[in-house]
């Protein structure tokens, strides 16, 4: 008898359009500014460290929570930065990278019939998160062109049936930031409810201009309500090694490591034994903004050769780009032909909407070598 066909938790969810951008970059060989990953090598010190721990035998399984050490360490380092306490017992765990620890926090919390507020455009994992859950995502654009949160708009959408609102701070894909008073809003809206917050922080110190970073361990009382998710390939220039962690209140992240322990149970050892000793070099995360803000200003220096109006960016690899003023096309199709005809790939910016929004912007990544920005830049210089 033939199986029956399943029915799709994601029926709407296709092939994303990194996945198409880069397999089309290939195809091209196009100069690939679209998927957020540096092309130049991460510290010869860290990885000498992870090949040491290995050769000494830390290879098998480490605790569910990640390597104590670590843990440590990493609270350590939330109180130099953010002036807050952490609990490395009951506060931390290590995952294997920064979307499976959103993924987690929202499967340990949401039921059928939740609302979680999205902020668009968003990180493409987000919505499927929420709606293989049986939750509603419930979507609010931000504020074109400078991506603001429409505050009043989100006062207007909670309801009982909000259960969480998602910020993401520096953004991706467009490179803003949150400010303080983005921050005493949120305190405001959550507070005498039950909202709980969902805050990804991956780009945490790739943010520029001298902007601090809001990030919600500066705030202990949205802390206790929140689930704060970090990547250490964003820091450390290595995001193959999908390696990250989740900060929340002990009572949530009890309820996480529920979830985790039967989903990963547990991350690579020698990775985590050589990031606690190298995370005591402090100068390798707080240098990071400025060596990312150099390429962001070169990056942006040679686009002034090209038709392109900049979208400033203060965070992230990324830096948005609109072309409205020349272009009637979709961003999407414009994407695609630069790809074919002038041979370098970025990413439409509509992507990052379910509704596919079109404000005419595309998203380049400039977390690259200076040549390779470069041998970009060249290609579109000819663009007509």
């Amino acid at each position: 008898m033939p199986v029956s066909p399943i029915q799709s938790k994601l029926p709407d969810v296709g092939t994303t359009i990194f996945t198409v951008m880069s397999q089309l970059a290939l195809e091209q060989g196009a100069v690939n500014l679209g998927q957020g990953f540096p092309d130049f090598m991460m510290s010869d010190e860290l990885t000498s460290l992870v090949n040491e721990a290995m050769k000494k035998g830390y290879n098998q399984y480490v605790h569910m929570n990640g390597l104590l050490l670590l843990r440590e360490r990493l609270a350590e380092k939330a109180e130099k930065l953010y002036k807050t306490k952490i609990s490395p017992d009951t506060q931390i765990t290590i995952t294997p990278g920064g979307t499976y620890a959103i993924y987690t926090a929202l499967t340990t919390v949401l039921r059928p019939g939740d609302e979680v507020i999205v902020f668009e455009p968003a990180y493409d994992s987000y919505i499927p998160n929420i709606e293989v859950n049986g939750a509603t995502p419930v979507r609010i654009s931000l504020q074109f062109p400078d991506y603001s949160i429409p505050w009043e708009e989100v006062r207007a959408k909670v309801n009982s049936k909000t259960r969480m609102i998602m910020i993401n701070t520096p953004h991706n894909p467009t490179g803003a930031v949150l400010r303080e008073q983005d921050m005493e809003e949120l305190r405001k809206i959550v507070a005498d409810t039950n909202i709980l917050i969902l805050s990804d922080e991956v780009y945490e110190h790739l943010i520029y201009d001298e902007i601090p970073h809001q990030s919600i361990l500066r705030y202990p009382d949205l802390l206790e309500r929140s689930f704060v998710c970090f990547s250490f390939g964003k820091t450390y220039h290595c995001t193959g090694w999908k390696l990250g962690y989740c900060i929340s209140s002990p009572e949530l992240m009890k309820e996480f490591r529920k979830v985790h322990q039967f989903n990963c149970f547990c991350c690579d050892t020698p990775k985590q034994v050589g990031i606690a000793e190298y995370i005591q070099n402090e100068e390798a995360y707080l240098s990071l903004g400025g060596f990312l803000q150099k390429k962001r200003d070169y990056f942006r220096e040679l686009m002034k050769a090209t038709p392109f109006q900049c979208i400033p960016s203060h965070g992230s690899y990324f830096e948005c780009y609109s072309y409205g003023h020349f272009s009637d096309e979709a961003d999407k199709d414009l994407a695609i032909r630069l790809t074919k005809e002038y041979g370098i790939a970025m990413i439409p910016v509509s992507a990052f909407y379910k509704n596919g929004d079109d404000n005419k912007v595309l998203r380049f990544c400039f977390a690259k070598k200076e040549e390779t920005l470069e041998k970009a830049v060249a290609k579109l210089v000819h663009l007509k």
